[in-house]
């Protein structure tokens, strides 16, 4: 399975990204391989639209579970209809490394 976790950065040491739509990355680990692969976020300075832009892309990616910090409620809807689970960590200040081990 394959998940999306938002990222300040693009190195497993960066910090965990309490944002969705406007997260300045995206990690991808998939779950089979144990792979990571991050994103650069093309959303981030847009002026509408970010969160549906950014769930368009997790169906893309055909990720099956997001972890973010919030998720706003067109994003959401987005994501339900695609059957993406939605994992918020509120106020987390772990490692994209740390969350990864969490859910291994």
């Amino acid at each position: 399975m394959k998940t999306i976790i938002t990222s300040t950065g693009d190195l497993l040491s960066s910090k965990f990204d309490l944002r969705f739509g406007r997260a300045k990355y995206f990690c991808l680990y998939d779950e089979n391989t144990k792979k990571t692969k991050f994103y650069p976020n093309p959303n981030t300075e847009a002026h509408s639209g970010a969160g549906v832009k950014t769930a368009e892309k997790v169906v893309e990616w055909g990720a099956k579970k997001v972890i973010s910090g919030d998720f706003g409620p067109k994003a959401k809807d987005l994501l339900e209809r695609f059957n993406i689970q939605m994992v918020i960590l509120p106020d987390d200040n772990r490692t994209i490394q740390e969350i990864i081990d969490s859910i291994k």
